[in-house]
C-alpha cells in the first residue's frame, strides 16, 4: 500500500485524506490542531448564535471513521525533493506529499489591536468578549473590515467580514441598542467586492445604506492603534473595538523549503496541483501536490480562494495520485472549476452569491436564507462524519 503524507487538517487537507483513503492508500495526516474547523459557520461565535465546540469536529473523530494516520505536530521545514517534513516533534517521509497547510497573513503595524474571524480558531471567542463589553458599556464604535495582497489578489478574505458586521448589526437591533452603536465597513481598495460582480456591489451599497452602516473605502492602511486606524492620509477611523482579515501570502514554513514559491509566497502549482520545480524551464515532478491556501491560483482576476475550491483541488489531488500510481496519464484540473460561490448570512437571512466568467449575481433570501446556511454547516460535520450521506460535489 503505497503512503501519502497530508499536511494540515483544514478543508483540503481533509478533504484530501477522506478520498485518498477511498483510492486504498495508506494516508497520514499532520495538523497542528486536533479539530477541524468550520470557519464558514464561526461567524455566528461573536454574537452567540454559536458556541466555538459548535465549529470543531475532532480530528481523532475523522481518522477513526475514515481510516487515516492522526499526527498533531507542527510542521517546520519541507523538503519537497526528498519528500521528507521536518516538524517539531519528528521527521516524516512518503512517496506522495500534499500540503495543504494554508497561508500566512499580510503584516500590519499594530496588528495586536485587532482581532480576526480568519485567524487563530479562539479569536473568535475574543471577538464576541469584546463586543459584549461594549454592549455591557451601553454602546460604542465598532470597525470591521479586511486587506488586500497587490502580490496575490486572489488570497484575500472579504465575505466573512461582511458577514460578522451584519450579524452583529442583527445581534443589536434584537437587543434594542442598535442606534446606541456606530458600525463602520473599512478596505483599503475602491470597491470592495469587486469580484463579486456590479450587481452585487449596487446590493451591497443599497444594505449599507439600509441598515446605517458607514464606509470608509480607498486608503491603504498605515497602522492599528488601540482607538482606531490610522490611513495613509493620517486620517483616523475611530473605533471602540476593530475586526481586520489580513490578506494571505506565502506560509512562513514555505521560506524554510525548496518549493517554487510567486512573489507573494505562495507555491506555484499547474492545473493538476502538481508541484513543479525549475517552473519555466524543464519541469521536474516529485509526486508533491499543493492545494487550498497554499497555491498560487491561476485564473481570472476576479478568482478567490474558497473552501469549495480547495475541496475541488484536494477530490482531483486524490484521483491524480491514483491515476499516477496505476500508470494512467489521465488527470483531472482545478482551473475549469473557478468560481465564486456563497450564502452570505446577516443573521436575520441571507443573500446567495454566485459569480463565474460570465458575471455574477447576488440573491437576497431574507430568513430562509440563514437557515440553509446554518443547514449547511450541520451538513457539513455530519456528512463528513459519515453520519448521514454525502452529496456528490459537496
Amino acid at each position: 500500500m503505497k503512503s501519502v503524507l497530508v499536511l494540515g487538517g483544514g478543508f483540503a487537507g481533509l478533504e484530501a485524506a477522506i478520498f485518498l483513503r477511498k483510492k486504498g492508500f495508506k494516508v497520514t495526516m499532520i495538523s497542528n490542531r486536533d479539530y477541524f474547523y468550520i470557519y464558514p459557520t464561526s461567524i455566528w461565535i461573536p454574537t452567540g448564535e454559536a458556541e466555538f465546540e459548535d465549529i470543531c469536529v475532532p480530528l481523532k473523530e475523522l481518522s477513526d471513521v475514515h481510516g487515516f494516520e492522526l499526527i498533531v505536530d507542527e510542521v517546520k521545514e519541507i523538503y519537497s525533493k526528498e519528500r521528507r517534513v521536518v516538524c517539531a516533534n519528528g521527521e516524516y517521509g512518503c512517496e506522495y506529499l500534499v500540503i495543504a497547510i494554508g497561508s500566512g497573513k499580510m503584516k500590519h503595524e499594530g496588528s495586536e489591536h485587532f482581532l480576526s474571524i480568519c485567524g487563530e480558531p479562539k479569536e473568535a471567542i475574543k471577538i464576541k468578549e469584546r463586543i459584549d463589553e461594549l454592549i455591557k458599556k451601553g454602546g460604542g464604535k465598532i470597525a470591521m473590515g479586511f486587506g488586500g495582497n497587490p502580490k496575490d489578489p486572489s488570497n484575500v478574505r472579504g465575505g466573512p467580514a461582511f458577514e460578522v458586521l451584519f450579524n452583529v448589526h442583527n445581534h443589536l437591533k434584537k437587543l434594542g441598542i442598535r442606534d446606541k452603536f456606530e458600525l463602520t465597513f473599512f478596505a483599503p481598495m475602491e470597491k470592495p467586492g469587486a469580484r463579486l460582480g456590479e450587481q452585487a456591489l449596487k446590493m451591497m451599497d443599497i444594505f449599507f445604506k439600509r441598515l446605517d452602516i458607514k464606509r470608509h473605502f480607498g486608503k491603504k492602511i498605515k497602522r492599528f492603534e488601540s482607538d482606531g486606524i490610522i490611513f495613509e492620509d493620517d486620517s483616523k477611523l475611530e473605533s471602540d473595538f476593530t475586526m481586520f482579515i489580513p490578506a494571505g501570502n506565502g506560509h512562513p514554513v514555505f521560506k524554510n523549503s525548496d518549493l517554487p514559491l510567486n512573489e507573494a509566497g505562495l507555491i506555484k502549482i499547474n492545473d493538476y496541483c502538481e508541484v513543479i520545480h525549475d517552473y519555466d524551464e524543464s519541469p521536474e515532478f516529485y509526486n508533491v501536490f499543493a492545494i487550498g491556501d497554499s497555491v498560487a491560483l491561476d485564473g481570472p482576476d476576479w478568482r478567490a480562494k474558497q473552501g469549495h475550491v480547495a475541496e475541488v483541488m484536494a477530490r482531483n489531488v486524490a484521483f491524480n495520485i491514483d491515476a499516477i500510481s496505476k500508470g494512467s496519464e489521465e488527470r483531472k484540473g482545478y482551473m475549469s472549476h473557478i468560481n465564486i460561490l456563497c450564502v452570505m448570512d446577516s443573521g436575520d437571512g441571507a443573500a446567495f452569491v454566485y459569480r463565474n466568467d460570465k458575471g455574477g449575481k447576488m440573491i437576497p433570501m431574507p430568513v430562509v436564507g440563514h437557515w440553509i446556511k446554518k443547514a449547511w454547516g450541520w451538513y457539513c460535520r455530519n456528512s463528513k462524519l459519515e453520519k448521514i450521506p454525502r452529496i456528490p460535489g459537496l
